[in-house]
């Protein structure tokens, strides 16, 4: 059979610009902008300080400014390819905020993924903003970037029009010339989603070009979501890019929008150890799927429970879990459960696998 030769020469040449541009990988410098991936949970309520509570990336930053209830929602805009958002609902308003008082959702971003914008030159990128919102509390809404490193800020609002209607909103910063993010795992770049202020955060002018961060300047405008126990505010879709257009959002596998939050937050039911010479207490090891940002922190969600395969279970009387010996750089490490009942020594336990209990490893920014 006769091979027939393939002319290439014009194979691309009919490919838009704009479907090749659009195909740039981790184009998006957040993580999780579509809300997919809630290690935690998929509710908090009572929320009246700061922390991580649903979905991974996003923290609360709160300080006396209500109190709420944060959701991975399903409510999401009709066409656009998301399947969750998330969702703040206000519990117990705050109508007439102290001064000092604030509520913002936001997320940190090593320096060492950001060194392609080339803060701090005469080369600086400007970088586009893009996301879905939706609340019934329409008004001015501020979004502000925080340099970190150099104390450097820049803040530009948004306006919600239509009271419980989904709007995507897009706003370009411009690159800034001055201060360069360091080069490392520590957090660099801080955005804020504000929503709601007090006047040290409200009573100055709107810092729409970058400069020193001022308190005041920071959230000039902003509405106060906490004003009535009939609020609710929804975002999805958040796109952070270099340039000064908004591409499509950048969707990506689930296995690899996990791995990328697993970088700060992971948990596992893998223990095997042994009793120790203290009889409440049994010395093993854990371990975990991805190499953390830095050596994390452990916890435990609930009472554990380890077994020895054969005769018992033991559960902790309270939680608590001990550092043995650990390093960001590896996936296992060796770990102390105390306030167990009577253990023997040198005996071998591992985790039992009805545990309802998980170790939680965090190295959030």
């Amino acid at each position: 059979m006769a091979l027939s030769r393939i002319d290439t020469t014009n194979m691309i040449e009919d490919v838009p610009q704009s479907k090749l541009d659009n195909n740039i990988n981790f184009r998006n410098i957040i993580i999780n902008g579509d809300m997919s991936i809630a290690q935690r949970g998929t509710s908090t309520s009572s929320i009246t300080s700061s922390g991580y509570n649903t979905a991974d990336r996003f923290k609360v930053t709160v300080s006396n400014m209500g109190t709420w209830t944060q959701t991975q929602s399903t409510e999401v805009p009709t066409g656009q390819g998301f399947a969750k958002s998330l969702k703040m609902d206000c519990t117990t308003a705050d109508a007439s905020p102290s001064a000092g008082d604030f509520l913002i959702i936001e997320q940190q971003v090593e320096g060492q993924n950001l060194q392609y914008l080339k803060k701090g030159t005469s080369s600086a990128e400007s970088v586009t903003l893009s996301f879905w919102v939706k609340s019934n509390k329409t008004g001015t809404y501020i979004f502000e970037l925080v340099d970190n490193d150099n104390s450097r800020a820049i803040s530009k609002s948004y306006t919600i029009s239509s009271a419980d209607t989904w709007e995507k909103k897009t706003i370009t910063y411009a690159g800034d010339t001055s201060g360069a993010f360091d080069n490392d795992n520590a957090g660099s770049l801080r955005l804020f989603f504000w929503l709601g202020g007090g006047t040290n955060y409200t009573s100055g002018t709107l810092n729409t070009s970058w400069g020193t961060r001022v308190d005041t300047n920071a959230a000039v405008g902003q509405v106060n979501l906490a004003d009535s126990t009939s609020n609710e505010w929804y975002v999805t879709g958040v796109q952070l890019e270099a340039g000064q257009t908004a591409s499509d959002f950048e969707f990506l596998p689930v296995d690899v929008n996990l791995q990328r939050c697993q970088r700060y937050y992971q948990t596992t039911q893998s223990f095997v150890g042994n009793g120790s010479s203290n009889t409440s207490q049994c010395v093993g090891e854990t371990a975990i799927g991805i190499p953390m940002r830095a050596t994390p922190s452990l916890s435990l969600s609930g009472n554990f429970v380890i077994t020895d395969g054969y005769t018992s279970d033991y559960t902790q009387s309270s939680a608590s879990i001990g550092v043995y010996s650990n390093s960001a750089e590896t996936r296992s490490f060796m770990v102390i459960i105390q306030n167990l009942p009577t253990l023997t020594t040198a005996k071998p336990y591992h985790a039992r696998h009805s545990n309802s209990s998980v170790i939680q490893f965090s190295s959030e920014l």
